[in-house]
């Protein structure tokens, strides 16, 4: 006897199905995990996102999360498993996983440790999905975006770390909050390293063409009497500050 499935769908072809043409990998399912693969389904990336970590319960519960709000998502399959087979054919894997940062730590001193979970976690990566491109997250990113060029084996166009985009998105908010306008209208950029040692580019920070180096030279300098080099110190601040409280409060993995 025919069951509904059989009688509502009838397959055309009995040929293998084909594998997904954009399917995104998310490794470590903590709050910045998660975000990520939030804004990837509702940016609609992707045909298909899988969820990697090593705290099963809470992977499963993610995965579930996703899945019954699948209503709202145009994406067809989210998958996740601690098994890094789930994401095989993977197009793009964004790498979040690491240990925490204790308060008072320094990125520099997470390296070691995070080298180690690297260790195990790229060549999985890689053994599943070669043709991949990268993306780093994990801190201390730049470091980290480095070690992952050279485990993976990838030419280096493959393999991105986040960099200094939040340092730069913190530092356009920090300065529109001060000029009191919306973060969109303040151009500028943080470059170097993420952190501690990333360095304000005072020569490009302008409001809508207009820059403010031309119209106080002493910006950002210690001869500056408005003290806008302040305003980077809480970009770096806040760096650690936000790190430590997220940790502290749910996230497993930073």
């Amino acid at each position: 006897m025919s069951s509904v499935l059989q009688k509502l769908i009838s397959p055309l072809s009995s040929s293998p199905l084909e594998p997904p043409r954009n399917k995104v990998t998310v490794v470590g399912v903590g709050q910045v995990g998660m975000a990520c693969a939030i804004s990837i389904l509702l940016r609609e990336l992707t045909d298909e996102l899988a969820l990697v970590d090593v705290m099963e319960d809470r992977l499963k519960g993610e995965m579930m999360d996703l899945q019954h709000g699948s209503l709202f998502l145009k994406t067809s399959k989210i998958l996740a498993d601690k098994d890094y087979a789930v994401t095989a054919n993977s197009r793009l894997v964004v790498v979040t996983a690491g240990v925490r940062q204790q308060e008072g730590e320094s990125r520099l001193n997470l390296v070691q440790r995070n080298v180690s979970v690297f260790k195990s976690i790229i060549p999985q990566i890689m053994k599943y999905s070669p043709n991949c491109t990268l993306i780093v997250v994990s801190n201390p990113v730049d470091v980290l975006t480095y070690v992952t060029w050279k485990l993976s084996g990838l030419p280096k166009h493959r393999v991105i770390g986040s960099g200094t985009n939040l340092d730069s998105a913190r530092f356009r908010f920090l300065m529109s909050e001060r000029l009191g306008i919306h973060a969109s209208s303040f151009n500028g950029w943080v470059l170097g390293e993420h952190g501690d040692t990333s360095v304000p580019v005072w020569s490009g920070a302008n409001v809508a063409g207009v820059n403010l180096q031309k119209l106080n030279p002493e910006i950002g300098t210690d001869e500056d009497m408005e003290q806008w080099k302040a305003t980077h110190k809480a970009v770096v601040d806040r760096t650690c500050t936000v790190s430590v409280r997220r940790c502290s409060c749910l996230c497993p993995v930073c």
